[in-house]
């Protein structure tokens, strides 16, 4: 009987990690907030692209969505999760959140679609790709991945499908050719595809590595990072030009302080992330070099 219960569990685990980019998205409720008789609070959205599916997204960034409207007055930010990139990628270009939190690749499109950066989230040197396989792969260069399957979360992911993708290309693996590329929609179905070898190798980046290895050591244990590329910008924050400057500085302010103090330093610890730093439109032309290099020499990033 233990036995058959075990083998449900790691059945719905899987089903659940394949399957979470297609969770429903949109608005996570914090829930009910007092306000004063009367008043109109002011709702802005935070849209945090998926660097999880919507259910674990709410678990590591709802904290942080608490501790700032707690720190605001008359003001509420409401977490937006999306199911898949190509959602979140849509919201942004259409202008619907306030707040962003994408991927350096998704801070270029964002900037032409009327959003600025106000904070980088995590060190520069966190943010890399990684290439994991099972233990018992045989995979020992890259060389060997040729003829084989590749999962990603998506094709517009920078530190988990372009700069692998990039990695392997300097490889002498030609990407759209040598490969069976599949995009399965979040880190974790990236990760879960090579455990159920579904995939022999998978592209994801450390804070989703870290916490599959956290929340499931019994899956990771069969798994091992094969190769790691080299680091580039971290994920951006952005707002839309339109917020009134004293309130993106009155957020920005309580970002940046965030590694300050205890509870600060949990909110970060739950989204895997060490810090919130500094920064600006002109930090990201290093990604802007980078995806022209990759667009040259490897494949559009976007479908065309």
């Amino acid at each position: 009987m233990a036995s058959r219960c075990a083998s449900w569990g790691l059945v719905a685990l899987a089903v659940g990690l394949v399957l979470g980019c297609v969770q429903q998205e949109g608005p996570v409720d914090p829930g009910p907030r007092k306000r004063p008789p009367g008043a109109r609070m002011p709702v802005y959205r935070f849209a945090v692209h998926p660097l999880h599916n919507p259910s674990k997204l709410s678990q590591a960034y709802q904290p942080l969505l608490d501790y700032l409207n707690r720190h605001q007055r008359d003001v509420q930010l409401t977490l937006e999760a999306s199911r898949d990139y190509a959602s979140f990628e849509d919201k942004y270009k259409k202008g619907k959140p306030e707040f962003l939190l994408p991927n350096p690749w998704q801070t270029l499109r964002a900037i032409e679609a009327g959003y600025r950066v106000i904070a980088m989230a995590g060190e520069a040197a966190d943010f890399k790709g990684l290439l994991v396989a099972r233990r018992d792969s045989g995979l020992k260069h890259p060389a060997d991945l040729k003829g084989k399957r590749v999962s990603y979360p998506a094709r517009t992911a920078l530190a988990a499908c372009i700069m692998p993708q990039s990695f392997l290309h300097s490889h002498g693996i030609n990407v759209t050719k040598d490969l069976e590329n599949k995009y399965v929609g979040s880190q974790e179905s990236a990760i879960m595809n090579v455990y159920l070898r579904l995939t022999d190798a998978g592209a994801t980046w450390p804070p989703p590595w870290r916490a599959f290895q956290r929340e499931h050591p019994e899956e990771a244990r069969d798994l091992v990072v094969l190769w790691e590329t080299e680091p580039l910008l971290n994920n951006s924050v952005m707002v839309r030009r339109d917020v009134p400057g004293a309130r993106v500085e009155e957020i920005q302010a309580l970002l940046l302080a965030l590694n300050g103090n205890d509870e600060g330093r949990a909110i970060l610890a739950g989204m895997e992330t060490a810090r919130f730093l500094p920064a600006a439109d002109g930090d990201y032309d290093a990604v802007r070099d980078y995806v022209a290099r990759f667009e040259r020499e490897v494949r559009p990033v976007e479908e065309r």
